[in-house]
């Protein structure tokens, strides 16, 4: 094990905002996927935190963050639901826009497989509209990251990046759920990109290692096709072998941390929310990725996705035994 990047656990004190969803996740595991038409009997309904950018905002505020929520939630009962685990997290809902209508949802029915079926709500996440932001900018401007996926408004999202790029406050852009169609003005306007290996090749055009040795390929090249996109800095996860880290055109390699896994769920949010909480902090991007590999393993030693995340005691308690 190296100490070094549990160590900065003790470090974590920036400040954050993340802009973006909050989803109740309805899951139920099956023996098998129903058919079209299909009924079949599933197991005990599970009701889960989710959304990528809620996962995100808990996994940060846990390690000690103190981190803003923007985004939307409904009328319904997930809206208390959603925020209430927020808040036990640590996260500041304050300032989450309430709507009429549902919050965001997704419905999954999981296989004895584990192969899975998920069906996404927008609900309230599409209602985060660009006045909402306007109008939440003095706060915005108090933190030093902004975190950002796309489970929102695309116009939003690009005007959320280019309010903070301009106040000199670091853009840190998850892209997901992928699209290999990113606006310009977004890319101009973030500083990090987050994707794992499959969405790298995609989003570069780059073909994808037959023999599954993401490591073996030309890492140099991928920077200066990074570069040439756009990003001078990005992180690209690879799942049990670990991360690169892009920065002006070198790369590193970060090891993953060895466990074993019980539910990788929410594992990527909790990478990217240490990642903010590492950047919020004055840690380097490859430092930040260092620590993420740790913290994403722990959230695999249980289930469900902000259910799963640990706090800084808990995770080094946990690798240090």
């Amino acid at each position: 094990m190296n100490a070094k990047p549990l160590s900065l656990l003790d470090s974590i004190s920036g400040s954050i905002s993340i802009v973006g969803s909050m989803n109740a996740d309805y899951t139920v595991t099956t023996e098998r996927l129903p058919k079209p038409g299909e009924t079949i009997n599933g197991g005990p309904l599970r009701i889960l935190p989710g959304g990528k950018s809620g996962n995100q905002a808990a996994a940060a505020a846990r390690l000690g963050a103190k981190v803003n929520m923007f985004g939307a939630v409904g009328s319904d009962d997930n809206a208390d639901f959603l925020l209430g685990k927020l808040n036990d997290a640590g996260v500041d809902t304050s300032h989450v826009l309430h709507v009429e209508g549902a919050s965001g949802t997704t419905v999954i029915t999981v296989d004895d497989n584990g192969e899975n079926t998920i069906v996404y709500s927008a609900g309230s996440n599409g209602k985060v509209s660009t006045d909402y932001i306007n109008a939440q900018k003095d706060v915005l401007l108090q933190s030093s990251v902004l975190g950002l996926c796309l489970e929102s408004p695309i116009d939003t999202v690009t005007a959320t990046a280019k309010m903070c790029h301009d106040a000199g406050i670091k853009v840190l852009l998850n892209d997901s759920p992928f699209t290999d169609k990113l606006p310009d003005d977004l890319i101009e306007y973030s500083d990090v990109l987050l994707v794992n290996e499959h969405e790298m090749a995609q989003l570069l055009n780059i073909a994808e290692p037959g023999n599954g040795d993401w490591l073996g390929m030309d890492w140099n090249y991928i920077a200066r096709s990074m570069h040439e996109f756009g990003f001078k800095e990005a992180v690209v996860t690879l799942g049990g072998d670990g991360a690169m880290v892009i920065e002006n055109d070198r790369t590193y390699h970060v090891n993953a941390a060895k466990i074993d896994a019980v539910d990788t769920t929410g594992c990527g949010d909790a990478f990217m929310g240490t990642l903010l909480a590492g950047l919020s902090s004055g840690f380097s991007l490859n430092d930040s990725a260092s620590l993420a590999s740790y913290v994403a393993a722990y959230a695999a030693t249980d289930y469900g996705a902000q259910a799963s995340y640990g706090t800084s005691d808990q995770i080094e308690a946990f690798f240090k035994d």
